[in-house]
C-alpha cells in the first residue's frame, strides 16, 4: 500500500478543545455503527443460534457461515477506516516565491502561464473550465488527476470518491477497494440475518416460540424481532448503494465525476475519460490478482497520481516538424529517425537523399560521437522555384536540400560527413543563384 503522505493543509495548525471536541463528535456516527454490529452479534447468535434453534447441525452450519461473513465485514470496515488517506506528495507543492506571484498575477492568463511552467514535467492532463492547471489555493500544491479537496480532511486526496462520516474517511485511491468490499459484505450480511431468521420470526408471530425458556420473558422476542427487521432495513439501504458503486467502478468514475465531469487538456469534459472497458476497470480498483479480489487486502493498481486515459484525451504521438520518409523505387521504405531515436537510417542501394531543413535527423557520421550518431545542422530552405531530384522522381518541396551520402556497404546504412554536407549545401546555393539570375 502506499505510504501515508503528508497534510499540508495541518501543517502548523495547533491542537485546541475546540477541535478535539469536534473530532471527538466525528467518530459517533462509526461507535453507532459497531454497536449495531455488535448487538446483532449477540443477538444472532446467542438468543438464535443458541437458545431458539434445537437442531445441533443446523445450529452448527448457521454459526460457521455467519462467522465468515461477519469476519470478513468487519475487516473490510475496519480497513476503510483506518486506512490512511493519500495526499499529494511533496514535490507537487508550489514554492512560496511562485505562490506570491500566482496570487498577485495581474491577469489570469498569466496566472495560467506560471501554473503551466510549473507543471510541465508533472503529469496532469484535468484542467479547470478556464483551461488552466487545477491548483489548491488552501494546499498550495497542483492537483493530480482526479484528486480533489476534502474541508474534513484538510487535505487535497488522491482519487477522492466522497467523504463518509459512517467511516469517519475519505474514500478514496487507498481504500476504495476496503469501501466497496464493505459495502458488499454488509449487504451479504444483512441478507444472511434476514433469511436464516426469518423462519424464526414466523414462529414468533405464531407463538410457537412462547414456550421456549428465555422467550417467556419477552426480551427473546425482542431480539428476533428486531434482529428481523433492522437486518432487512439495512439490506434494502445497501442495495442501492452497494450497486451505485459497482457501477461507478466497471466505468472507472468516481462519484465526484458523476456528478461533475473531469475536464481534459485534449478533449474537454468527458465522464467516461477513465473509462478502459469493465474488466480493465475493474483491475484498477481490485488488482490483477483474482485470488485476493474479495479479500480486504490492498491490490488496487497505480500509484494514486496518474491513470490511464480513453485515447482521445491522450497526447498524440507524432512528428510536428513533418515526415521525412521518402518511397523510392528502389526500396520498400526509407525511414528518416528523429533526433530521440538511434536506429540507422538504412536504404536499399545507393541513392541521392534529402533531407529536411525542418527537421533535425539522427544518422550515421564519419564526425559521429562514441555512439556514432550526430545531429544533421538544419539549413535554409531553398527558393521556391527550385527543384529537387530523387531519385528520378520531381519533388518541389521548397524545405528540402539534396546531399550525396555515401553508402557503407557492409551493413547499408547511410553515412553523412557533416563538412561535405555544409560544402554541398554551398555549392547548392551558389548554383540555385546563379539560375535564378539567368532566368
Amino acid at each position: 500500500m502506499p505510504a501515508a503522505m503528508g497534510n499540508y493543509d495541518n501543517d502548523g495548525k495547533k491542537s485546541t478543545p475546540c477541535a478535539n471536541c469536534m473530532a471527538a463528535l466525528k467518530w459517533i456516527p462509526v461507535i453507532f455503527i459497531s454497536a449495531v454490529i455488535a448487538w446483532s452479534y449477540y443477538a444472532y447468535v446467542v438468543q438464535l443460534c443458541l437458545l431458539s434453534i434445537d437442531n445441533t447441525f443446523e445450529k452448527i452450519v448457521f454459526l460457521i457461515f455467519y462467522h465468515i461473513i461477519c469476519m470478513l465485514f468487519f475487516w473490510s470496515y475496519w480497513n476503510t477506516i483506518f486506512t490512511p488517506v493519500g495526499t499529494v506528495p511533496s514535490n507537487w507543492r508550489i514554492p512560496e516565491s511562485d505562490i506570491e506571484h500566482i496570487f498577485h498575477a495581474d491577469t489570469q492568463e498569466q496566472q495560467k502561464r506560471i501554473l503551466e511552467n510549473f507543471a510541465k514535467t508533472l503529469p496532469v492532463t484535468n484542467r479547470t473550465l478556464n483551461g488552466s492547471v487545477r491548483f489548491c489555493e488552501k494546499c498550495k500544491i497542483i492537483k493530480p488527476d482526479c484528486a480533489h479537496h476534502c474541508s474534513v480532511c484538510g487535505s487535497c486526496v488522491l482519487k477522492m470518491d466522497h467523504h463518509c462520516p459512517w467511516v469517519n474517511n475519505c474514500v478514496n485511491f487507498t481504500n476504495y477497494k476496503f469501501f466497496v468490499l464493505f459495502l458488499g459484505y454488509a449487504l451479504l450480511y444483512c441478507l444472511y440475518v434476514a433469511l436464516t431468521s426469518l423462519e424464526y420470526f414466523i414462529r414468533f408471530w405464531r407463538s410457537d416460540l412462547s414456550q421456549q425458556g428465555d422467550l417467556n420473558g419477552g426480551m427473546g422476542r425482542f431480539h428476533i424481532l428486531f434482529l428481523f427487521f433492522v437486518s432487512l432495513m439495512f439490506a434494502i439501504s445497501l442495495v442501492s448503494l452497494f450497486g451505485y458503486h459497482v457501477y461507478l467502478t466497471l466505468m472507472n468514475r468516481t462519484t465526484l465525476e458523476a456528478f461533475r465531469a473531469p475536464i481534459f487538456r485534449i478533449g474537454g469534459p468527458d465522464k467516461n475519460g477513465y473509462n478502459l472497458g469493465k474488466y480493465a476497470n475493474f483491475q484498477e480498483v481490485f488488482g490483477d490478482n483474482w485470488k485476493l479480489w474479495f479479500l480486504p487486502v490492498y491490490t488496487s493498481v497505480g500509484d494514486g497520481l496518474t491513470y490511464n486515459t480513453q485515447k482521445q484525451h491522450q497526447m498524440p504521438s507524432y512528428d510536428s516538424m513533418g515526415d521525412t520518409t521518402q518511397q523510392t523505387s528502389h526500396s520498400q521504405h526509407h525511414q528518416l529517425l528523429r533526433q530521440d531515436d538511434t536506429l540507422p537510417l538504412n536504404v536499399a542501394m545507393p541513392a541521392m537523399g534529402s533531407v529536411s531543413a525542418a527537421s533535425t535527423a539522427t544518422v550515421k557520421s564519419d564526425g559521429a560521437d562514441m555512439n556514432g550518431l550526430v545531429p544533421i545542422i538544419p539549413v535554409k530552405p531553398v527558393p521556391a522555384d527550385a527543384t529537387a531530384i530523387i531519385d528520378g522522381i520531381a519533388s518541389t518541396d521548397i524545405e528540402e536540400v539534396v546531399v550525396m551520402p555515401a553508402i557503407d556497404t557492409a551493413n547499408g546504412n547511410v553515412v553523412i560527413n557533416m563538412r561535405e554536407l555544409e560544402e554541398s549545401y554551398g555549392t547548392q546555393q551558389e548554383q540555385q543563384q546563379e539560375d535564378v539570375e539567368n532566368v
